[in-house]
């Protein structure tokens, strides 16, 4: 079993460190946040995910998974450390490696002062070149070492999907990564040997444009669904019937989770990775006009929207689901709050219901209302009971289903004005009071 430090008790990390745990390594999660280190030292989550409470508790009281800030600590006693701190989107658009370099920087001092051989395996989403040109300079300049003979580097991009994180580390769909010497890719090559899926091994340049590659189809799905959508509901048509006959398919390999047309997409990488790969194509002089267009497209689903609910005329709206899909609590770049947001600018009354978000305050973890940064009084605006946002609402927008308030939903249909963005039941059209995006 190995020995492992993960740096950045974030969702990649937390969940990283909680299934390496599960399957008998040792790992120490390093972070600067006091308040998720002292969440996974007791045992709990610091973030809403289904199925990791249950694990970190487990993985916590048989000893495998501890946390601390002492970076020199971690790296004393493991043998590989995984960076896992976000990368957010620079005032360019830009990947933001601050965090990244600042983090190896650490490593690096750490290194220093250790004799024996230690891996440090990037997993953070950076655009090519990245490892290369930041992360291994600092490194270096660090520890006064050099990278592929004193100390192992690797690139291991994650391809979890929130919500269903911990069934994705398991029954993965893609394993790609890239290491400059034999020890690290072969630490990389034991970590994932058990794994029903083909382990792709390729340069630390691929790896990288590989992640990009996945993070921005996937974005480009959502937007041609709903290009799709859009232009199919001005001909009378139904997009999503349109798009579930395309995808049955299967010889083009088409995930049918984003081919259905319905709102903006949003969350920590996919707004994001689309800037950074157009910034990207455009400092290599790239000309890259659909990059341009999903962003373009994206912002106008979500000015459809804004302009749905205005019709409605509604004083006061309630949501369902604010965060930027159903299942967790992350709002880094929710399509949802941004239209929110919008709304309580001009004037009109937002209440939500969410249960994941609710969950979070609820439970006073110390990251409820992450990513949140354009929603006032998020706290104060959320409604524990569905019926009772219904109740209260000139108007409702749907924008995350939750199995159990199809059918609260349903029946509210027919008496108030509904903006649906996600769909609660096929057989509804817009008509009446109910209003469906692509439908």
């Amino acid at each position: 079993m190995a020995k492992i430090s993960i740096f950045g008790i974030g969702y990649v990390g937390v969940v990283a460190a909680a299934c390496l745990a599960k399957d008998g390594h040792q790992v120490i999660a390093v972070d600067v946040d006091q308040g998720k280190i002292d969440a996974i030292n007791n045992g709990q989550s610091p973030i809403v995910e289904n199925g990791l409470d249950a694990l970190v508790s487990e993985v916590v009281k048989a000893g495998r998974l501890t946390a601390t800030s002492d970076v020199q600590f971690a790296i004393d006693k493991s043998e590989a450390s995984f960076v896992c701190v976000g990368t957010p989107s620079a005032p360019d658009g830009s990947v933001g490696l601050n965090y990244v370099a600042e983090v190896c920087d650490n490593i690096g001092q750490a290194l220093a002062n250790k004799a024996t051989f230690h891996s440090v395996i990037i997993r953070s989403t950076i655009v090519p070149g990245s490892t290369e040109t930041t992360c291994i300079p600092t490194l270096e300049t660090a520890s006064g070492k050099t990278a592929g003979q004193d100390f192992g580097i690797g690139y291991y991009p994650e391809f979890l999907r929130e919500s269903t994180a911990i069934a994705d580390y398991y029954d993965p769909g893609l394993i790609v990564f890239g290491a400059l010497e034999d020890r690290t890719a072969a630490i990389l090559t034991a970590l994932n040997a058990d794994l029903n899926c083909k382990i792709h091994i390729v340069d630390v340049r691929t790896a990288e444009m590989v992640k990009y590659t996945s993070n921005t189809w996937r974005a480009v799905k959502v937007t041609f669904a709903n290009e799709i959508g859009n232009i199919a509901k001005s001909c009378g048509l139904d997009g999503q019937t349109v798009m579930e006959i395309l995808c049955s398919d299967s010889k083009v390999n088409m995930s049918p989770y984003f081919m259905r047309p319905g709102f903006a997409f949003g969350g920590s990488c996919l707004p994001k990775d689309v800037r950074a790969l157009r910034h990207l194509a455009e400092v290599n002089a790239t000309p890259a006009p659909l990059l341009e267009a999903v962003l373009e497209a994206n912002e106008r689903q979500i000015a459809k929207a804004e302009a749905m609910v205005a019709r409605s005329a509604a004083r006061k709206v309630g949501f369902v689901g604010i965060s930027f899909k159903p299942g967790t609590d992350d709002m880094r770049e929710s399509p949802l709050a941004e239209l929110a947001s919008r709304l309580i600018k001009s004037g009109i009354g937002v209440e939500i219901y969410d249960p994941f978000v609710h969950e979070a305050y609820a439970n006073e973890n110390s990251t409820a209302g992450r990513g949140n940064d354009v929603v006032p009084d998020l706290k104060h605006r959320l409604v524990p009971k569905l019926q009772e946002l219904i109740d209260r609402s000139d108007a409702i927008v749907v924008g995350n289903i939750y199995k159990d308030t199809v059918a609260a939903l349903g029946d509210a249909s027919k008496s108030k004005p509904m903006v649906d963005l996600t769909r609660i039941n096929r057989d509804l059209v817009t008509g009446g009071g109910y209003d469906g995006i692509c439908w």
